[in-house]
């Protein structure tokens, strides 16, 4: 630049470069605070995509290839693309419906019951004439605090045909419960679901009812509300939210029924099979090792559990329009 440009250049003006390279100094702060909350994410992020979405996206690539065998079967399988051949297989399969409606039995009618039970406990801990709230809420909480294993394991030696301390009490009254029988065996399951989480679903439900205004409590009292009728009017209602958070999670953990089924299966005299659920198919599906079957089983499961989520979930939402 000449003399005399710089000499016609506007008083007080700074070059374009300048002015652009400090406000790329001012936007790199900014920059910086826009990442700070992806850096605090990132570990859940990445454990979340390698623990669920990457084996969700790879189940969901294996079942489109199905297992072929030639001859007879001196040779090696070899994995043949056939986008639908095992879901075809799966919905054909008697014993892996059966399973389903098995589930979705169970969850009719166990679901509702736990979580039932799980709120009147809630509404006595929460009720200002109960006495020793804390200890009868720390012993509804212990069922959940043992592993579901170890709670099978237990209950297997409550319903043995030889050793149930629950029929011998019933001996003098010439009644017995056939707890494996094959009419029986699923609500003897759902016995054991019910005893180890009603208490985590209490937990939830009472920590909803502890955000409910003293000062609503205390207006329906002086309307002359009986405590029944606060309960039911004003106590049920608040808790609506934890009611439908309780739900969903009951209608996933009835879909991924295993453990329970699985301790008694030894026991059970043939009532529980090996397909007695959706996720015991899937697992002699593995043990099989037929991979792509087991995984369109599972993603059959994952379907119906989202659908069925889904539809609660609008008929929630669509109460609450009302």
């Amino acid at each position: 630049m000449t003399h005399a440009s710089a000499a016609h250049r506007a008083p007080g003006r700074r070059p374009a470069a300048t002015v652009l390279s400090r406000r790329a100094r001012r936007a790199r702060p900014a920059r910086r605070r826009r990442l700070r909350p992806l850096l605090f994410c990132a570990p859940y992020i990445v454990l979340f995509i390698a623990m669920y979405l990457a084996p969700i996206v790879y189940a969901a690539y294996s079942s489109l290839f199905t297992i072929r065998r030639s001859g007879l079967g001196l040779t090696a399988p070899t994995e043949v693309f056939a986008p639908l051949d095992n879901y075809a297989r799966a919905l054909q399969d008697g014993s892996f419906t059966a399973s389903l409606g098995r589930v979705a039995l169970f969850g009719v009618v166990q679901v509702p019951l736990m979580l039932g039970l799980a709120l009147a406990l809630a509404l006595l801990i929460d009720s200002k004439s109960a006495r020793g709230r804390g200890l009868f809420r720390l012993t509804s909480f212990v069922p959940y605090a043992i592993p579901g294993v170890s709670a099978a394991l237990v209950w297997s030696f409550m319903y043995s045909s030889t050793s149930s301390p629950l029929n011998r009490l019933l001996e003098p009254l010439a009644v017995t419960i056939p707890f494996f029988d094959e009419d029986v065996v699923l609500w003897s399951v759902a016995n054991i679901v019910t005893w180890s989480w009603a208490g985590y679903n209490m937990i939830i439900i009472y920590a909803a009812l502890q955000s409910i205004p003293a000062e609503v409590l205390e207006a329906a009292r002086m309307d002359g509300a009986s405590a029944l009728r606060i309960a039911w009017s004003v106590k049920i209602p608040a808790v609506r939210g934890a009611l439908v958070l309780t739900t969903v999670f009951s209608i996933i953990g009835s879909a991924q029924l295993y453990n329970e089924p699985a301790v008694l299966q030894p026991v059970s005299g043939g009532s529980i099979s090996s397909a007695f659920t959706p996720l015991m198919s899937a697992q002699s599906a593995v043990a099989a090792g037929n991979y792509p079957y087991a995984a369109a089983q599972s993603v059959l499961l994952a379907v119906a559990v989202g659908a069925v989520s889904f539809l609660f979930f609008k008929l929630t939402r669509r109460g609450d329009h009302a």
